[in-house]
């Protein structure tokens, strides 16, 4: 006996536009209320029926399968007509062997590297501070994260003008709205929606970008970047000697996977550590007494350097405050699949067509799960804490075989900046107005200002 029909639906849907008001009002209560519902729990955006995954267990299922829920539909769509078919955004059947390809760039050996750019970024942007300044938070993380991978791709040889303009760029495409990747193509193009905005910047991005990459596939020098990595992976190869601008071959990555690769890095790499760091800030100024702490623990690990790989095992209050910034605000909030043939899914049918949701929003927002799950409490992750939380509702970075390759560069990252800005400057709340989280296309913190100063050295 099928249940084709008994997934539950979210109350409060209305005629012709489904559950869109409620989604308008607020989208983050309106998900965390889904789990009351049920494990899996039909959403109506107009005439689209979605169904959420809402049961830790399930959305581990839902990822380990993702030949049966796939990276199609809009969303992906809109990402591969902006990125191209990378490893962020490719279907399945691209997926192995880019990953493959990928791998090397994050490999153990070039990390060393990696951490040195990480401090260096993170202290520039620190030393700019003044006592007494009130800093936008948001655009100074993405100054770190931004200088931290176009020179961790590029060596450096991005002229700072252009990362300029590319810093716009990515926040013009990923600062958008979520509802441009959910909603049908033509009304994408509608006053209001910035479609066209975004592709402009999105195109803009990949010229400069190919510029760089086009010299350095001429040049052919490792220079210990991630562009290095790339090229040398399996060999880069031509578009023309293939014959397909998106080979499959097996071979090395062509000029414009390249490219696609180097977008999915800076999208996934920059805007959403930025994110985190920043609400990490933001959670700190609102909570004297962890950030009294954090300021003990760094005082006594770093003295007065800036932080280092080295460093980051003593640092593990910095650490927690990272995970549990994770857990409260993940950058990948809610993501669609699609079903590419029927299948069931905790016991309910779903079609081949369907599109599905799973949301590390929901499944870290749980209080079945987590307690006190409002709660911003690093130390629910001190290893000597009983109980623990349970590890498999904890994914802010995905799970299964796309779960992102950067995770652990980003969170390196993270618990650095973290540290160091922390050494540097205690950080007090401006009551200019209250900070909310904008939901685009990752969890972003808007309208974030902090009076920053000078700390003493221990």
């Amino acid at each position: 006996m099928t249940r084709a029909n008994a997934v539950p639906q979210a109350p409060g849907g209305l005629p012709l536009v489904g559950h869109a008001p409620r989604l308008l009002r607020g989208v983050l209560e309106f998900l965390r209320t889904l789990p009351a519902h049920g494990d899996l729990v039909g959403v109506r955006l107009g005439p689209l029926r979605t169904v959420v995954v809402c049961e830790p267990e399930l959305t581990r299922e839902f990822l380990r399968s993702d030949h049966i829920f796939d990276k199609r539909g809009p969303f992906f769509g809109l990402a591969r007509e902006l990125a191209g078919p990378n490893l962020a955004t490719c279907e399945h059947g691209q997926h192995r062997r880019q990953r493959r390809l990928m791998q090397p760039a994050f490999a153990r050996d070039r990390f060393s590297g990696y951490g040195r750019i990480m401090s260096r970024r993170v202290s520039a942007v620190a030393d700019d501070w003044r006592g007494g300044q009130v800093v936008d938070v948001l655009p100074e993380m993405q100054r770190i994260t931004m200088g931290t991978l176009m020179e961790a791709m590029f060596a450096d040889e991005m002229p700072l003008p252009v990362q300029r303009r590319a810093t716009a760029d990515l926040s013009t495409i990923f600062g958008g709205s979520f509802l441009h990747g959910v909603v049908p193509g033509w009304l994408a193009w509608l006053p209001g929606m910035r479609k066209r905005m975004i592709v402009q910047a999105a195109d803009r991005l990949r010229g400069d970008l190919g510029v760089i990459i086009s010299g350095r596939r001429a040049d052919g020098t490792d220079r210990g970047d991630l562009l290095s990595a790339m090229l040398a992976s399996g060999g880069a190869t031509d578009r023309e000697s293939t014959g397909c601008p998106h080979n499959g071959n097996g071979n090395g990555f062509t000029a414009t996977e390249i490219g696609d690769q180097a977008m999915a890095l800076l999208g996934a790499g920059t805007d959403t550590t930025a994110a985190t760091l920043a609400w990490a800030l933001h959670l700190l100024s609102q909570h004297a007494d962890i950030q009294r702490r954090i300021h003990a623990e760094v005082d006594d690990v770093l003295a007065v350097a800036p932080a280092r790989l080295h460093h980051l095992p003593e640092l593990t209050l910095t650490g927690r405050i990272v995970t549990e910034t994770l857990r409260l605000y993940p950058p990948a909030w809610l993501v669609p699949r699609v079903v590419t043939a029927d299948t069931v899914l905790g016991g309910y049918r779903l079609p081949a067509g369907a599109t599905v949701f799973y949301s590390p929003y929901v499944i870290h927002h749980r209080g079945d799960l987590y307690e006190g799950p409002e709660r911003f409490d690093p130390d629910r992750w001190d290893d000597s804490r009983r109980p623990q939380p349970p590890r498999h509702a904890y994914l802010p970075f995905g799970a299964g075989a796309r779960k992102c390759i950067g995770d652990q560069f980003a969170f390196k990252e993270a618990v650095l900046a973290l540290a160091t800005i922390t050494a540097r400057w205690h950080l007090y709340p401006v009551a200019e107005r209250p900070v909310t989280a904008h939901p685009g296309i990752e969890l972003r913190p808007r309208g974030l200002h902090l009076r920053v100063t000078a700390r003493p050295g221990p």
